[in-house]
């Protein structure tokens, strides 16, 4: 089935995302894109495809990533990075043979 990781950072982040957008699930999604051939999606979500959805339990947050992304991110770890720059969610995979500089699209 796979495996995800989520850092205390990211699972609070996500927590007061959906909060403040009265969203149930936050979904992680691999997409072909960007400028390494894949890329991550992020989203507040309100729907759940049993079929096609796996949960993840952090606490009292449910992931929701579905069953053709997590071939893409098994054992990668969700963070959410504040920095000067900018605050963003961050995927560290161990699937990703090369990724972008800005660290949202990466290749298998």
């Amino acid at each position: 089935m796979g495996n995800i990781n989520i850092t205390d950072k990211a699972i609070s982040k996500i927590q007061e995302v959906l909060a403040s957008q009265g969203m149930k699930y936050f979904r992680i999604k691999v997409k072909g894109g960007g400028c390494s051939g894949f890329q991550y999606i992020f989203k507040s979500d309100n729907q759940l495809n049993s079929e096609k959805d796996i949960i993840f339990n952090f606490k009292d947050l449910q992931i929701l990533v579905d069953k053709n992304s997590i071939e893409y991110i098994d054992q990668a770890e969700l963070d959410y990075k504040d920095e000067l720059i900018g605050s963003s969610f961050s995927i560290s995979n161990p699937n990703a043979k090369n990724s972008c500089g800005c660290g949202s699209s990466f290749s298998i």
